[in-house]
């Protein structure tokens, strides 16, 4: 049955559908980076709320910056914007779901002022960001905002057509402050440490270059909230969507697909309202931070610790390295014995039951993670994901072979050639850039652990930790995978 309103009813009985009439509802949202991850997470925590009878005036606005967008949002429109959240799991307890809490989607190349005057409309009370780690145009190395790239220059010289999120940003909020419209909340979800910090910081840069009156008023006006966000979210593949259509009977032309565990903690800190997500398990602090770093160094960080190694192994699902006892046991001692003395305690969790969740969640066989969803983009993951834990190391003085090897594993990657011989493209805006630093066997040490934005100053200053990288990457090219990590946990 193909997904839209007039079929809704239609669909198989075990389909949940929205419990509200979609007419019912107003948007006070804008999501900027409509993807698998905002509508497996904000999007369904907001349908969640709008199932109890509450926050229709909160429904979400998608927005499309990139010429990619336009195909997603083809896609949705073609089914009155609604979708299907197809949870994958090895047990018994997961939900097919759809969710109509986008109620529209605007793109950025069909005219820059509709979405300008979409943003400054006084119903849309919280703008929302999943534009990447790297799309925030900051400098890893120094936290500085890279105002010389092309396109923020180009918004900036243009500040009427813009192309950028900041640009947009800013062009909405001038208005508004001319207008004597209330600011907005800007959120980010993106998987970053202080996301909120890093918008505040980002956008006051740019504002600063554009009208520093601006820049003034966002600072008294807007509020950035910090968030951790959690939710396993592989690429939709056409057999994500066979298999729905097969098991469900649901023609979706762009399901989403997800793991069942999903967390979302935030800071209350809110300029214009909120939903109350507090009533559908979101949980709200005045300090993410301990959240954030138990989440971007376990999770993340030992996500990149296996993709890397298992990819060069020859598998491409993360399930695949889990079933490699190994793979379990690096994972489990880079946890165990680089992270997790590193952390604060986190208020409400046991870090020993995090980290087992974590090995289940990794483990699940249904959903069929890919490996190169994991692996791409490493040159902006690396310096949030696994730098600061290898800084860490490295300042107390601790055994840094095991973290060395995420980094060497990496390099290898980055050839583009598995030790089965089988060849691989790179998932990265900066792939060749990286690709050329790790062409000569002889320099790369030399030029990979030098390029700072990634790798900062105190790696390739650290001779143990350059000693344990050579170690690393000799053993990996010599011996393998499966023999390097023998080594490293006997």
């Amino acid at each position: 049955m193909k997904l839209n309103k007039h079929n809704l009813h239609r669909l198989a009985a075990e389909v949940k559908l929205p419990a509200y009439r979609l007419s019912d509802t107003r948007q006070g949202i804008a999501h900027i980076g409509v993807g698998g991850f905002h509508r497996a997470h904000q999007a369904y925590y907001t349908d969640a709320l709008m199932n109890t009878g509450e926050a229709l005036d909160w429904a979400i606005c998608g927005v499309g910056l990139r010429a990619d967008d336009r195909r997603a949002r083809d896609d949705l429109k073609e089914q009155d914007y609604l979708f299907t959240l197809f949870e994958l799991g090895d047990s018994d307890d997961t939900e097919v779901r759809v969710i109509g809490a986008i109620r529209d989607m605007l793109l950025a190349e069909d005219g820059a002022q509709v979405l300008i005057d979409k943003l400054a409309d006084p119903q849309i009370r919280i703008v929302s960001l999943t534009i990447t780690e790297g799309g925030y145009c900051i400098d890893d190395s120094n936290g500085e905002f890279m105002a010389h790239l092309p396109q923020i220059q180009h918004d900036l010289a243009h500040p009427s057509a813009p192309t950028t999120v900041f640009g947009f940003l800013c062009a909405a909020l001038e208005k508004r402050r001319g207008a004597g419209t209330p600011a907005f909340t800007i959120m980010s979800c993106d998987n970053l440490p202080h996301n909120g910090a890093v918008t505040r910081k980002a956008l006051l840069a740019f504002a600063t270059l554009r009208d520093t009156g601006l820049r003034d008023w966002i600072e008294q006006n807007v509020s950035f909230p910090n968030a951790m966000v959690d939710r396993i979210t592989p690429m939709t593949s056409t057999a994500h969507r066979l298999q729905l259509a097969d098991r469900h009977g649901v023609d979706d032309a762009w399901p989403v697909v997800c793991e069942p565990f999903v967390q979302w903690v935030l800071e209350d800190k809110f300029v214009n309202g909120r939903p109350a997500w507090e009533k559908v398990g979101v949980q709200f602090t005045d300090d993410v931070s301990p959240y954030e770093e138990m989440k971007i160094k376990l999770l993340n960080g030992s996500h990149l610790a296996l993709t890397y190694l298992g990819f060069l192994k020859g598998y491409r699902f993360v399930h695949e390295t889990m079933n490699d006892p190994l793979f379990v046991r690096y994972m489990r001692a880079y946890m165990d014995l680089d992270v997790t003395p590193q952390l604060a305690p986190v208020p409400g969790i046991d870090l020993t039951d995090y980290k087992h969740t974590l090995v289940a969640r990794f483990s699940n066989q249904a959903i069929a993670d890919q490996l190169e969803r994991v692996c791409s983009d490493g040159s902006s993951k690396f310096p949030k994901f696994t730098i600061p834990t290898i800084n860490r190391l490295i300042a107390d003085g601790q055994e840094t072979k095991r973290a060395a090897l995420v980094v060497a594993a990496w390099a290898l990657y980055l050839k583009g050639v598995d030790e089965n011989g089988d060849t691989y493209s790179i998932p990265d805006p900066r792939a060749a850039f990286c690709q050329a630093l790790v062409a000569d066997d002889a320099l790369m040490t030399q030029r990979l652990l030098a390029v700072e934005e990634i790798f900062g100053t105190a790696i390739p200053r650290s001779a143990e930790f350059v000693a344990a990288f050579e170690w690393c990457c000799n053993s990996l090219r010599e011996d393998g995978v499966t023999r390097t990590l023998e080594r490293i946990l006997a």
